[in-house]
């Protein structure tokens, strides 16, 4: 009797625990090369995580940018959709996890009827009635073989994938924002020295018409200045078009249109360019929320598995319930009233036609693709890092290039302007050393504005940009 009253608490927790039949979960190993081809210094992993723990407060020092990022991350709606679609996932999940425990549900019924004399066993026409309250549980499920417990990890890591997916939201809007603030800016310095160039032109219009018509100069040389003029006009007007076509979109990422910001700081001022850290690649699989996600789906995926697997094993279910039952209202729960119903139901699936086989097949068939997700997701965040980095040094180089192609450019034009005053060059150098100061101006900022976007690139492609500040 004693050993009876210790094994039934233990027969009890075998029923209630079920064994998992899901593969043993392993991950797989990451399919890239284990350091960076920019990366391969003493110093590679020496100060790893220093640009993702680094807030986007601290790493841009625009204030106008600060108050752009800090009002998309509240209005823009595509990062409220992700939101909301972690609360889809929750209770989802919560759903599905109701099942791992029984559901009791109060019941009350009544029934009252009529039973025709010509049906009656007692040959005369009764009118009878019914009146029930109890608890019932209905088809609880034993777990035995973890079906119900498969499905709820599949679930749960749905929903952990679905809350890093919105991590990874935060920080792509965190980027785009930057990005789209930084082209706006460098659309800005462009459209200010094409109004300068512009009116340095028309200016040397007005003279070279003065010469024309006092017989100084050709026709020719009048008809170049208008040109060049003509085409700064232009210049001008595209940069105007591209520069609100750049305001809206960062409005729309802000998600409302923003007023009174602080004011911005040019291309040259920003701050953001410095020497990042990019740690080991290894690190990328802790620190992206991508590939955390895509994680989560391969095990979600795994657990299906299970759950296809348990369906070739019988499925034990519980019904019961218990009340009182009685002819009158008033008598309910008089003495001798109490029902009780004990129903277990055992289910062996004999023939399907192959549906569960083909079900296992496609749990397995996703698995296999979730991993190639899996991989194809740190290959591509490697690829990221790898570009960056890459290019972050051919930037320099290009950048110092065109400083100098622009030193040279002045240079080249005041040359040319003090021949033509002398009387040694025609008109045509000096136009043609206009025209080629101008287009060096508009590449430098173009090239300062591709140096931001690469760090801004590195920076997010390192898991930076989810927190605030590194605190």
């Amino acid at each position: 009797m004693k050993t009876l009253k210790f094994t039934l608490p233990l027969l009890a927790a075998a029923v209630l625990s079920a064994c998992s039949m899901a593969p043993v979960y392993q991950r797989p190993d990451a399919p890239i090369a284990t350091v960076y081809p920019a990366e391969s210094g003493p110093a590679a992993g020496q100060i790893a995580y220093v640009t993702a723990d680094a807030g986007w407060r601290e790493f841009f020092q625009d204030a106008r940018l600060r108050a752009l990022i800090e009002t998309a991350l509240a209005n823009n709606r595509d990062l409220r959709t992700a939101a909301l679609r972690i609360e889809e996932a929750r209770a989802q999940y919560n759903v599905v996890a109701a099942d791992t425990l029984p559901n009791v549900a109060g019941t009350a019924s009544g029934t009252r009827g009529r039973t025709a004399a010509a049906t009656s066993p007692i040959g005369a026409s009764v009118v009878g009635s019914n009146y029930q309250v109890g608890l019932s549980l209905a088809a609880f499920e034993l777990d035995f073989f973890g079906r119900v417990r498969s499905l709820n990890e599949a679930a749960l890591s749905q929903y952990l994938a679905t809350e890093e997916a919105q991590r990874a939201a935060h920080i792509s809007l965190v980027a785009e924002v930057a990005k789209a603030y930084l082209s706006e800016r460098a659309l800005g310095e462009q459209e200010e020295l094409a109004r300068r160039t512009l009116a340095s032109r028309e200016s040397a219009l007005k003279l070279a018409q003065q010469r024309f018509e006092v017989g100084a100069s050709s026709a020719l040389d009048l008809k170049q200045n208008e040109v060049l003029a003509q085409t700064a006009r232009v210049t001008l007007a595209t940069l105007k078009r591209q520069r609100g076509q750049a305001q809206n979109a960062l409005t729309l990422l802000a998600g409302r249109p923003v007023n009174e910001l602080p004011q911005g700081l040019p291309l040259s001022s920003q701050g953001i360019v410095a020497d990042l850290p990019a740690g080991l690649p290894s690190d990328l699989l802790g620190r992206r929320p991508d590939i955390r996600a895509s994680e989560q789906r391969l095990k979600a995926s795994n657990a299906n598995i299970g759950a296809a697997r348990a369906a070739f094993f019988p499925r034990i279910s519980l019904t019961a319930g218990i009340g009182t039952a009685s002819g009158e209202l008033s008598g309910l729960f008089d003495a001798g009233t109490r029902t009780w119903s004990f129903v277990p139901q055992l289910v062996l699936p004999i023939f399907d036609a192959g549906r569960n086989r083909a079900n296992l097949s496609i749990a397995e068939v996703r698995k296999n693709i979730a991993v190639a997700d899996y991989e194809k997701t740190i290959q591509v965040a490697f690829r990221e890092v790898a570009d960056a980095l890459v290019a972050r040094d051919a930037i320099d180089e290009q950048i110092d290039a065109q400083a100098r192609v622009l030193d040279a450019q002045r240079e080249r034009l005041k040359l040319a302007e003090q021949r033509y005053q002398g009387g040694i060059a025609s008109s045509l150098d000096v136009l043609d050393a206009q025209r080629e100061l101008f287009s060096a101006e508009q590449s430098l900022v173009q090239a300062q504005l591709l140096r931001l976007t690469n760090a801004v690139d590195l920076y997010r492609s390192l898991g930076g940009g989810l927190k605030e500040t590194a605190g």
